[in-house]
């Protein structure tokens, strides 16, 4: 009998945990494994979810990332419901759930379900520093008491593991760290003319690109990077920008692209499906996040030989070696952002560096093996540790 694997996320947006899901899921080995998605009815990347072979969707259109009791609470009520038929089907399955609401609500549904094992990716925490201190404290109690229902946690970096120990989130052998991957192929590979690719994107070919790819939310801190695009232009004056994402920022992102008078050299492309060949457009990547997980982006720029300058946050000193193929700074300090980025465009061997770095810890096929042994070894752990 196959091992029923029930991935829980609330929304399919575009992002490294969804990508993430959604290879694992698609590349587990068909089998020993047979593979669920709950998720919440919207998301860019539903679609993508569909298309998988083999994968059995299930969407709750009440399961949304926001917190609303009501639809909380009947999302939970679903999920009960579709996880008990799950286990009486067969009794060899497991939850892994994602992301902070998802994490809670799934957790919970298949402790009531009678789930033997639910385990819970920390792509990240729902709680940070700049929350205010009582909400903030009451994410920390909920995520605790929430870890006590929990078999195992895996974590994408060793820096959210050692946080999560310190707010006796995570105790004993509870934690395993699983490595985002990527097919880096696809990054290193991509065969496109730079300067044709630059047009279609209305950028001069011979100028230095900036880049940033994220999601428009707070998280993300995205008008920092316009503050510091435009302390760049005064040292480099042909310097361009862009940034690949959307979200509930955009409105103010582009009144301050106005107001500092940015409107010919920034452009926000929106959501986009062709990553690997902007990347490979870019002189440099920049990301401004207040707290993270350890972003996949910055494997792609690595894979792709971009240098990165980014904040120093979380798992971000896992890849980012300071002067070897990138920089960081402390969150939101704009000049020092600035400056190091200033420092890589006027590095002629930035390329090379950021080739250099090795990353063979990030392949998209080690990822899911180590998935397929972690998943095995709770119902056959002699035959998984062997293979």
């Amino acid at each position: 009998m196959k091992i029923r694997v029930v991935h829980i996320i609330a929304k399919l947006e575009l992002g490294g945990a969804q990508e993430y899901i959604l290879y694992l899921l698609e590349h587990l080995d068909p089998l020993r494994f047979e593979t669920f998605l709950i998720t919440g009815s919207e998301g860019i990347l539903l679609p993508d979810a569909e298309k998988i072979r083999g994968l059995n969707l299930i969407t709750i259109p009440e399961l949304k990332r926001e917190i609303r009791p009501g639809k909380d609470l009947m999302a939970l009520g679903k999920m009960v419901a579709i996880l008990r038929r799950l286990r009486r089907e067969n009794p060899r399955i497991l939850i892994n759930t994602n992301g902070s609401k998802a994490g809670i609500l799934g957790r919970w549904a298949g402790w009531l379900a009678g789930i033997p094992e639910r385990i819970h990716t920390f792509h990240g925490f729902g709680f940070n520093d700049y929350q205010n201190f009582f909400v903030r404290n009451l994410y920390v109690l909920i995520e605790w008491l929430t870890a006590r229902i929990s078999t195992r946690m895996i974590f994408v970096s060793r820096s959210n593991m050692e946080k999560a120990r310190g707010y006796g989130i995570l105790t004993g052998n509870q934690g395993v760290l699983i490595r985002y991957g990527i097919n880096q192929e696809r990054f290193r590979k991509v065969a496109i003319d730079r300067a044709e690719k630059r047009k279609e994107l209305g950028f001069p070919s011979g100028s230095p690109l900036v880049g940033m790819i994220a999601c428009l939310k707070p998280q993300k801190s995205p008008l920092d990077y316009v503050r510091a695009a435009r302390l760049v232009k005064t040292e480099i004056p042909d310097c361009q920008f862009l940034l690949a994402g959307d979200g509930v920022l955009r409105p103010q992102m582009e009144n301050l692209i106005r107001e500092l008078g940015m409107e010919e050299s920034f452009r926000i492309l929106g959501w986009r499906r062709d990553i690997p060949e902007i990347m490979k457009t870019l002189d440099l990547l920049v990301l401004t996040s207040l707290w993270e997980g350890l972003p996949l982006v910055f494997i792609e720029a690595l894979a792709a030989g971009v240098p990165i300058v980014a904040t120093r946050v979380d798992g971000a000193e896992e890849i980012v070696e300071e002067e070897v193929n990138g920089s960081l700074c402390a969150p939101r300090d704009i000049q020092d952002l600035a400056r190091k980025a200033i420092y890589w465009l006027q590095d002629k061997n930035r390329n090379k560096k950021a080739e250099s770095h090795k990353l063979w810890e990030y392949e998209i096929e080690l990822m899911v093996k180590k998935h397929e042994e972690f998943y095995g070894g709770f119902f056959f752990p002699n035959q998984f540790a062997r293979e």
